[in-house]
């Protein structure tokens, strides 16, 4: 029995969808959030940037004394993993690339996956890499969409603009007759319903954060951290805009947040 949050952190509002999943699913797990609001997007940045960036987020979660830390970002995840495990190698951390493409080896019945994320998860290449390691006969086509994370930012996800740009960007994957969408972008969950109007019924989409929050379970599980609060604690944090924050969370959630407090990130 381990009382102690979870840590979950993201660029902005994205990372709500893994808080979704780990409410559902470790019911009785407390969560404390970051939201780096003031600086996103991540995925126009370089490598190093993100990973000053995000090394600090895990530096205020520790004194937050969380006991595991998911990474809620494929950016993050495709481009810092392994130096963020160097960093802090005390910490357990979960992050979302692995999870997503386990679940893509189990629902492509054809072999030709798509991917859309950031510029830098594109350009990193982890998910092909990483899927054809598995598997070399996959076809695995991606595509950059650096307007998608603006649109859920502003609240626009389901807006006409929306659907026009959504269908701009996946146009080219369509051609290649992918059954499979990697939502390699934690933000991206958030435009499902427009994404699934312009893929159809034809193409599953993927969101890795469900493999995320069953991958954080089994590592409970394995090292006896687990917790079983009746009243779990949810703190949210982020380092600008409270207030939008808090529209976006009670609209994703479907829960006001108690707890919400900006933080000056950069001193960690």
């Amino acid at each position: 029995m381990d009382c102690r949050p979870i840590g979950i952190f993201d660029s902005g509002v994205g990372g709500l969808t893994v808080v979704k999943e780990v409410m559902e699913n470790l019911a009785g797990e407390s969560i404390v959030y970051f939201g780096d609001t003031a600086r996103v997007p991540y995925g126009s940045k370089s490598k190093k940037t993100v990973t000053k960036f995000s090394a600090q987020i895990i530096r205020f979660l520790l004194t937050q004394d969380v006991k595991a830390i998911i990474i809620a970002c494929n950016t993050v995840s495709s481009n810092s993993i392994e130096e963020l495990r160097n960093i802090f190698p005390n910490v357990p951390i979960v992050e979302v690339v692995g999870p997503g493409v386990h679940m893509a080896l189990h629902t492509t019945k054809t072999g030709v996956i798509g991917v859309v994320g950031t510029q830098a998860t594109i350009a990193s290449n982890k998910y092909p890499q990483l899927l054809l390691e598995k598997n070399e006969n996959l076809k695995v086509y991606g595509k950059a969409c650096p307007l998608f994370v603006p649109l859920v930012e502003d609240g626009w996800a389901n807006h006409d603009v929306a659907y026009q740009v959504v269908g701009e960007y996946l146009r080219p994957l369509l051609a290649k007759n992918i059954d499979s969408l990697i939502l390699g972008c934690t933000h991206y969950p958030m435009l499902a319903d427009t994404i699934k109007k312009v893929v159809g019924d034809q193409v599953e989409l993927i969101n890795p954060a469900e493999e995320a929050a069953k991958r954080m379970q089994d590592i409970l599980i394995t090292n006896h951290m687990t917790s079983s609060n009746e009243t779990p604690e949810y703190r949210f944090y982020v380092s600008d805009s409270e207030e939008r924050f808090k529209e976006m969370a009670q609209i994703f959630l479907h829960n006001p947040i108690e707890h919400i407090e900006t933080i000056a990130i950069e001193e960690y």
